[in-house]
């Protein structure tokens, strides 16, 4: 089986969430389990300059059409990884954009991208069975092979598959964008690529693909409804027997608390000696006061409303109440900084605030915490709660999407329903009871989750059998 995987960002090359993570992951799983995959990616400014000395000019170079200009696409390999350049287009500071918002020039840079890959397809001599797409940036490539190349000796054989990672964000650019992508005007309407009167890439990529994944079961099915589809439910539910849900993993020799080097002591699930090390050196930095007895809480993540920041500011009094010391790392809005900055002001002693994310830091919240946070909005995937079932650390999160399907309630971890923070509070509350004064039944709850399987391999192959279903309908 030959696979192309086409992505925006990809560890390690680039990375802005949990898109890269799961691309590169899945690359290197495919490639450990002797599987013929390929990975598509732009070479931007970042990834020249760090691996300048390990990439290769292929010697490929072609023009790409993007309605009235065309734009030279040159072709870097490494391995078994093709990178995609053009310095204008690619060679910028950051991946989608500044700190003021979005490059005003995103649907030329991706539809750019997805042309690129597509002819560098052709050009190869590889049959590919498989290309998996993966969010908006590239959701023209299924609509591509669907229309344009659908005559194409290159594709005769090959099926695609789109993942949606977060339908929240979905490449909406006005109409005149029609004539940059080369795709005829009678996909402009409602059953096309046409969205309130723009052009919206998701939705190229719903409507394109053989077959839609997304990073979990519970939000396969969320996204069929009005609350969470963003507009696109009724579409979605119209190709429901299409859509698959795959849980994300996370990658175990970077997340390993037997073997992590950012530790100040290792452990494990049968030695956790070194996971009181890690929580007295976690209090020390953190310049937290009560000591070891005091159960410790943990919140990394980016300060946004999705991440339910907004829940979680408004519980951390009552959670103060409850005994509970607070570390929570992280960076978005200024107005969340500032609220931050101002609960830290009122409980110096029991809340720490990190604006910002520093790798080695976060690697001794997971393993110094007790408990950790995620009172998502909504969740997709989430690698946050896996992390920290890794590290011992027990997840108490909102009951949605990926965070629904990995913690079972009061097994390995806490779950709530409602969107508030009073249901945050209580869900921490009963967690803060077991952690006090049922020591027998915690240790319990530890051991479930640190004994927990959430492994890429574990992904890859559910991937796997997704493609070979979808090819044995041909």
């Amino acid at each position: 089986m030959n696979i192309a995987i086409a992505a925006s960002e990809a560890v390690p090359f680039s990375k802005t969430g949990g898109l890269a993570d799961v691309a590169g992951a899945l690359f290197n799983e495919y490639l450990k389990m002797g599987i013929n995959a390929y990975l598509f990616v732009p070479l931007y400014k970042t990834t020249k300059e760090r691996y300048k000395d390990k990439i290769n000019e292929t010697g490929m170079s072609f023009d790409v059409p993007l309605g009235n200009i065309t734009k030279t696409c040159r072709v870097f390999s490494m391995q078994h990884i093709f990178f995609i350049e053009n310095d204008d287009f690619f060679n910028r500071e950051d991946i989608y954009g500044t700190q003021y918002g979005d490059y005003s020039d995103n649907s030329i840079r991706f539809a750019f991208f997805c042309k690129s890959v597509i002819e560098i397809c052709k050009r190869i001599d590889i049959h590919f069975d498989i290309i998996h797409c993966n969010d908006w940036q590239t959701g023209l490539i299924p609509l591509y092979l669907k229309t344009v190349h659908r005559d194409s000796p290159a594709f005769r054989r090959t099926r695609s598959v789109f993942t949606i990672h977060n339908i929240g964000y979905q490449g909406i650019f006005p109409p005149e964008t029609m004539e940059i992508i080369g795709l005829g005007w009678e996909l402009f309407n409602p059953d096309g690529i046409e969205f309130y009167g723009n052009v919206n890439f998701l939705k190229a990529g719903i409507i394109g693909t053989d077959l839609i994944t997304t990073v979990s079961k519970t939000y396969s099915r969320e996204i069929l409804t009005p609350e969470f589809g963003n507009g696109l439910d009724g579409l979605l539910r119209k190709r429901a027997d299409s859509i698959v849900g795959i849980p994300n993993g996370i990658d175990y020799s970077e997340w390993n608390p037997s073997k992590d080097k950012f530790l100040p002591s290792s452990f494990s699930r049968l030695n956790l000696k070194g996971k009181n090390i890690c929580k007295m050196e976690l209090i020390k930095r953190c310049s937290l006061a009560g000591g070891m007895d005091k159960p410790l809480l943990c919140f990394i993540g980016r300060l946004s409303w999705q991440k339910g920041i907004d829940t979680l500011i408004g519980a951390i009094p009552e959670l103060i109440k409850l005994g509970a010391n607070l570390a929570i790392i992280g960076k978005g809005e200024d107005r969340y900084h500032k609220s931050l900055e101002y609960l830290r002001s009122l409980y110096p002693q029991n809340l720490f605030f990190y604006q910002g994310f520093d790798e080695p830091f976060a690697h001794l919240c997971y393993a110094g915490s007790d408990m950790f946070l995620m009172p998502s909005t909504y969740e997709p995937g989430g690698l946050g709660q896996l992390i920290a079932m890794r590290y011992g650390s027990i997840p108490i999160a909102r009951k949605t999407g990926g965070l629904a399907d990995t913690i079972e309630d009061g097994i390995t971890g806490f779950l709530f329903e409602e969107n508030s923070s009073e249901a945050l509070a209580d869900s921490v509350k009963v967690a803060v009871l077991i952690y006090n004064k049922y020591e027998k039944l915690w240790a319990s709850i530890l051991k479930n989750v640190m004994g927990m399987d959430f492994s890429w391999l574990r992904s890859a192959k559910a991937y796997i059998d997704a493609y070979r279903d979808l090819m044995a309908k041909i």
